[in-house]
């Protein structure tokens, strides 16, 4: 197999590891639990998974359907601030053990489709149309990000690992869209971003000699762009103006800004 699609089995195997390390966190909670608000508000534990079900859905719909997609996403552009919580409320509605089983089954037909797609193959999305490795970065993503709401919820404590580097990319990744979707125009020359993931080792993007730098801890830039973590409270450095803003509008995420997250001072 060639260089593209080795990528894409390795994106595939740590978003199937990144499922199941959140799958161990909820797989034995009672109802009680499953109904226990997370940090994101107005979201219970349901709501969070129900959430990454029905992502996974549409991934489907969209690598399998694409008329159907651009349907549902017609639909989706008519309600921008609602349509992502309907689908959570929906979801959460089940019982967990449902609940559940949809999700795990959605997780496996997600591995199964992006892995038999063809190179080259584009799918389209909320945001920018994306490969199988492209989209099975994103869902690595909300995986991780969902995750920490879960585990914030249930004060549990995650070892950060290497999967971060994907929510590091991402971010970047998806510096323009973070404008666009504010109707911004963004930066025309690239930054350069070093980030210190879990283990010491250096994770670099962009030219070194970009006048714009973003440096810090990986694990606090993946709060960020995800939206965990207010910018007060991200262990990240900007040097320049633009980099700066980038910092205070960042999203890895498809579909329109969110409400972000408040100040730790501000939440106690």
């Amino acid at each position: 197999m060639g260089d593209a699609g080795s990528v894409t089995e390795g994106v595939l195997a740590d978003l199937r590891e990144e499922g199941e390390a959140l799958d161990r966190l909820v797989a034995g909670l009672d109802a009680e639990a499953w109904a226990r608000p997370t940090p994101a508000p107005r979201w219970s534990i349901a709501h969070q998974i129900a959430h990454l079900a029905w992502t996974d859905e549409q991934v489907l719909k969209a690598a399998t359907d694409e008329a159907a997609f651009r349907d549902d996403s017609q639909a989706a552009l008519a309600s921008p601030g609602t349509f992502v919580d309907e689908g959570a409320e929906a979801g959460a509605a089940l019982p967990p053990a449902r609940l559940l089983e949809r999700w795990r089954a959605g997780r496996a037909e997600v591995l199964r489709v992006l892995g038999e797609l063809p190179q080259g193959r584009r799918v389209p999305w909320y945001g920018p149309a994306m490969s199988a490795a492209s989209m099975a970065t994103a869902r690595i993503m909300e995986t991780w990000a969902h995750g920490e709401d879960v585990a914030g919820a249930l004060g549990a404590t995650r070892e950060p690992t290497e999967r971060l580097r994907h929510v590091v990319r991402i971010g970047v990744r998806a510096r323009d869209f973070a404008y666009a979707v504010r109707g911004q125009q963004p930066p025309g020359e690239p930054f350069r971003v070093e980030l210190e993931g879990p283990d010491g080792q250096l994770w670099v993007h962009g030219p070194e000699d970009a006048a714009q730098r973003v440096t810090g801890d990986a694990v606090g830039f993946c709060l960020l762009v995800t939206q965990r973590i207010h910018r007060d409270d991200a262990d990240v450095r900007a040097q320049g103006a633009d980099a700066q803003h980038w910092l205070e509008i960042a999203q890895a995420f498809a579909g329109p800004p969110g409400e972000g997250r408040a100040r730790r001072e501000a939440r106690r």
